[in-house]
């Protein structure tokens, strides 16, 4: 007879289960090297640079930029970002992007308020996001490059907040006031490129109704939709652009081209147009002379002219007319002529269109290329061999096609000369020959069609403060002009042209500071006032009674920033005057040792304010008298005294103030003094004093409310028994934040590193203020609560407001950064209720506030769902991404190079609704809106069971769901040896840990248990489906 069965011991199926689940090492782990290295290839997830790859990119226009973010890349990314005062990485954007503000309102999740940013100072916001060498421009000023993380990943930022608004459907709108005060001038735009559609953007916006773009393609977007390739610039996101010119009543006119039998500047200007901006490129490529005759028959391309084509081949949409004609069809080796940007696009294009090698040759040595590291790094990643010091010499041409070029050594002499030394002379069998030594304007017919300007050398005079040509009424913009290289230079050309039209058109000298208006939608116009205790709040946001508040000064500097109120530093009587010790505030310890701003929490022992009664007093009536759409309460304390509190109150009431708070729940330093929370947790006290209050002034009060109490919702009851008219739920939650390994608590006071309980602020008590604000919301009705406790963002607002509060109170993110948080946060709150009206036009249903469903994703970018051997999903390393390349490799190879586009056309084409937007809930309407939801335990469904399903395709096969199930949970997520593929199986109870630890959002989700629940009680054999509190069978 066996034992029996341990029950303190896992069951074998258990213990297989558990095979790769971590244990203590208790001895060293020896392998062979050899063993090792063949180990390593089947984990590899990097390429192997000493392996030939095992396909081609021949039809491949995915994805291959390195700053491509996911949601959870991006809020990662933006939550290393410091904020910095007066930050360079704005200082070195060309359309100096408010880098600091929009990377704040990604951390927040308020992907609108990023987007809004952005638009606001570059129309082309998406593209630049996608294309911008960030690191010559705004990752170059990075200030944490100065760390070990490095600089941020502004770019993919940039292009992830743009393409999340993209998916919104919103629309671009003039503002009220350029709506209200249209402007009649003609203006004409030559060219349909980045700077034209730059310069009509912001034309629209301050009001011009006749703006007219004329493009000679049949679409526009200028480079960036016929040169940059689909796999750095998805002709998608030109077009979202193009559709934002469009929404502000742009006319476009396609076929059209400045020349002398079409448009001209001197026929412009007589035919009634007032301005003309010209910003038509450089469309003429430079050559040289031993390229004379030659012509893709031959084997030889331009850049002008390859580009174009595998546009034309690979971007869904672009030229109808062309698009059957394909790719150019390379093979062999292929030659690539140049040192720019342009050329690197032509490398790694070539290899897109058969190539098997693409060697890029230029005349100076590789720490001179022109091209932004970003390129270089693409194209040597993809294996494009770089020839440096070559200069061109002779073209060979056999039976008509090109076979091989000939070139001589270039160097440096003495004196820094580049010089070329016809002895070294080195031969390149080549197949074809791609010359992308830049553009310029050679057409005479064009040339003659700018008459009257003037030109230096071979391009007009441009003032380059202004971009005012020598015609008053013509300015230039983009190669043109001769000062841009990029495509956010030439961004800039257009803004800046804009203005000094604008300046030229109204009279106003061309050195006017500029005044340009923002970007601008129907979200900027949903309302967020509200009313509480008749008092109009012009928003629902708030500076607490803290730090953000130490003087009327800083009060003053928040209203002008655009705070709806504010609750003043505690004061009181001066007979409570009080001394702070030092140090007094410091960060917390909950969100791991993280240094900077984004501190999950704050730890302060600083008493009430240091200031006499008589400058508060004062200073309230000089805001009010400046300030009287803002609202100021005055947060007063005083001990169990009558006469003290009626003095103060009946003080604060005369100086103006539109409410009072009374602090009963300051928990250090004040409580043993008999004064805040020595009063705040006893409801008769709270009661009393609140009577003492309510007698003496008829203005609203509010009690601010102590968390360190059992019942909170009791303290709320005695306060408006009393006859107070709110409350302010929570202060600060009591605590020690940690101590040293020398046993000193941090902040140490004195020599003798004394320490003290101290109010523990920020994101840590959101759980508890909102536990609070909904139980006071569900017993205490018409008790108007001001929400205080964690709110860092918009998001986390409409979370404080749905749970009971009508106004909210910021301290800690304002200690985390500074008082401009505003924007983001009023920005945020009105597209929430603008998207509970208006949902996204594509899966509106599932989005999450402003998070929109995950596409399934690697590393930010889409992937196809593959099978191997057994129907088992392929994995993204080693073997698995082998087979996974190949199988890719063959698609394309069938479908073409405009699959990969076709992949998320559904989503990149997301139907944007020409109606009137549906108007957005008040915060009135959904105040409270969750507590229906809340209630005790014994009212949630134990029948409706849910279980983990993980998406393979998603997973990144670190097996954190396996080992928390494991060790935490039920023991229900197996783990494949070899493919590391973790697998919900029938034991699965639904508790969510797998989910809660899981680093890639989304990948796990839980849906409804579709199989019996079976509930092991451990002894029982039987299947129980009673209430978790029902009395045990």
């Amino acid at each position: 007879m066996s034992p029996p069965q341990l029950l303190s011991k896992d069951t074998p199926d258990i213990e297989d289960l558990l095979a790769l689940n971590p244990r203590v090492k208790t001895q060293c782990t020896v392998v062979p090297t050899k063993q090792t290295k063949e180990n390593k290839k089947h984990w590899k997830r990097n390429s192997d640079h000493a392996a030939p790859p095992c396909t081609t990119l021949a039809n491949d226009f995915s994805d291959i930029k390195h700053t491509t973010l996911s949601e959870r890349g991006a809020l990662e990314e933006a939550g290393r970002c410091l904020k910095c005062a007066d930050a360079p990485c704005q200082k070195s954007c060309p359309t100096q992007l408010d880098i600091k503000s929009f990377i704040t309102s990604i951390a927040n999740k308020n992907y609108y308020g990023a987007a809004k940013a952005i638009f606001s100072d570059n129309p082309l916001g998406l593209t630049c996001g996608m294309v911008c060498p960030t690191s010559d421009l705004c990752v170059g000023g990075c200030n944490l490059a100065a760390s070990e993380a490095g600089p941020i990943n502004i770019g993919g930022l940039q292009q992830y907040a743009t393409e999340t608004f993209k998916q919104m459907g919103v629309r671009q709108r003039r503002t009220p006031q350029a709506e209200a005060n249209p402007l009649s001038q003609k203006i004409a735009l030559l060219g349909g490129g980045p700077a034209s559609l730059s310069c009509a953007t912001f034309l629209a916006r301050l009001g011009y109704r006749n703006l007219t773009i004329y493009e000679r393609r049949s679409y526009l977007g200028g480079l960036s939709a016929a040169e940059i390739p689909q796999y750095r610039l998805p002709i998608s996101a030109v077009n979202f652009e193009i559709d934002l010119v469009k929404d502000l009543g742009v006319a476009i006119e396609t076929g059209r081209s400045l020349g002398t039998k079409d448009l001209t500047i001197q026929g412009l200007l007589s035919s009634g147009h007032d301005a003309v901006f010209v910003g038509i490129g450089l469309p003429e490529p430079k050559l040289n002379p031993i390229f004379a005759g030659l012509e893709p028959s031959n084997g030889f391309y331009t850049s002008k002219n390859f580009l174009p084509l595998v546009s034309d081949g690979s971007k869904p949409g672009l030229c109808a007319c062309k698009a059957a004609a394909g790719l150019p069809k390379l093979h062999g080796n292929v030659i690539v002529l140049g040192a720019g940007d342009t050329a690197f696009d032509c490398a790694t294009s070539a290899l897109r269109c058969g190539a098997r090698r693409v060697f890029v040759v230029f005349r100076k040595g590789s720490s001179g290329i022109r091209a932004v590291p970003e390129e270089v790094e693409l194209a040597r990643d993809e294996r494009c061999e770089l020839l440096p010091y070559l200069s061109p010499r002779k073209v060979v041409v056999k039976d008509g096609l090109i076979t091989a070029m000939e070139f001589c050594r270039t160097e440096q002499n003495d004196q820094d000369e580049w010089v070329e030394d016809e002895e070294q002379v080195q031969r390149l069998k080549a197949n074809f020959v791609i010359s992308a030594f830049g553009s310029g304007l050679e057409d005479t017919e064009v040339r003659e069609a700018l008459a009257p300007l003037q030109f230096r050398g071979e391009l007009p005079i441009v003032d380059r403060l202004t971009m005012q040509s020598s015609v008053k009424q013509v300015f230039l913009g983009g190669d043109l002009a001769g000062v841009a290289n990029t495509t956010v230079e030439s961004v800039n050309d257009g803004k800046v042209a804009a203005w000094g039209i604008h300046c030229q058109l109204q009279g106003l000298p061309l050195d006017t500071p500029a005044a340009l208006p923002l970007f601008y939608t129907d979200i900027d116009a949903v309302d967020i006032s509200v009313e509480m205790c008749g008092i109009k709040f012009e928003n629902p946001f708030g500076l607490a009674s803290a730090p953000p508040t130490t003087s009327t000064a800083m009060i003053r500097r928040a209203f002008e920033q655009g705070w709806g109120y504010v609750v003043t530093k505690t004061f009181g009587l001066d007979k409570d005057l009080v001394t702070n010790v030092s140090p007094r505030i410091v960060r917390g310890t909950t969100s791991g040792y993280k240094y900077g701003p984004q501190q999950g929490c704050f730890l302060n022992i600083e008493l009430i304010s240091e200031k006499r009664a008589e400058y508060w007093l004062r200073g309230i009536a000089e805001l009010k008298r400046d300030f009287p759409e803002k609202i100021i309460i005055a947060s007063i304390m005083c001990s169990f005294n009558e006469a003290d509190w009626v003095e103060l109150a009946v003080q604060a009431a005369q100086s103006g103030a539109d409410a009072l708070e009374l602090n009963l729940s300051c928990p250090h330093g004040m409580g043993e003094r008999g004064m805040g929370l020595a009063c705040g947790q006893d409801p008769e006290l709270v009661e009393q004093i609140s009577r003492w209050v309510r007698k003496a002034v008829d203005l609203p009060f509010f009690i601010k409310l102590t968390p360190n109490i059992t019942d909170i919702a009791s303290i709320a009851e005695a306060a408006k028994r009393g006859g107070a008219d709110g409350g302010s739920a929570i202060n600060t939650v009591q605590g020690l934040m940690g101590l040293k390994a020398d046993a000193t608590a941090w902040p140490a006071i004195g020599k003798e590193q004394r320490t003290t309980y101290g109010g523990v602020s920020g994101n840590a008590t959101r759980p508890m203020a909102l536990r609070a604000i909904s139980d006071i919301a569900r017993r205490v009705p018409d008790f108007p609560i001001l929400g205080i406790g964690g709110i860092d963002s918009g998001e986390v607002a409409l979370q404080f407001i749905q749970a009971g509060a009508t106004v909210l109170q910021i301290c800690s993110s304002v200690q985390n950064q500074d008082f401009t948080v505003i924007e983001d946060y009023c920005t945020s709150l009105k597209a929430l209720l603008y998207l509970k009206a208006n949902p996204p036009p594509v899966n509106g249903a599932f989005w999450d506030g402003q998070s929109p469903p995950t596409a399934v994703h690697q590393k930010g970018k889409p992937v196809v769902h593959l099978t191997g051997e057994g129907n088992s999903t392929l994995g993204f390393f080693g073997p698995y991404q082998q087979q996974r390349d190949l199988k890719l490799a063959d698609v394309r190879s069938k479908q073409g190079a405009l699959w990969d586009a076709e992949q998320g056309t559904v989503q990149d084409t997301a139907a944007i609704t020409n109606g009137a937007a549906k108007p957005a809930p008040r915060i009135k309407d959904v105040i409270g809106a969750a507590l229906e939801r809340i209630g005790p335990y014994n009212k949630l469904d134990n029948k409706q069971q849910k279980v983990a399903l993980i998406n393979d395709d998603m997973c990144i096969n670190c097996g954190k769901c396996y080992m928390t199930c494991a060790d935490s949970g039920y023991q229900a997520i197996e783990f494949d040896k070899d493919t590391h593929i973790p697998l919900v199986n029938d034991d699965c109870t639904g508790c969510t840990l797998c989910v809660s630890v899981c680093p890639i959002i989304d990948c796990i989700s839980m849906v409804p248990k579709k199989i019996p629940h079976v509930i092991k009680r451990g002894v029982e054999k039987d299947t129980f489906f009673t209430h978790a509190l029902s009395q045990c069978q």
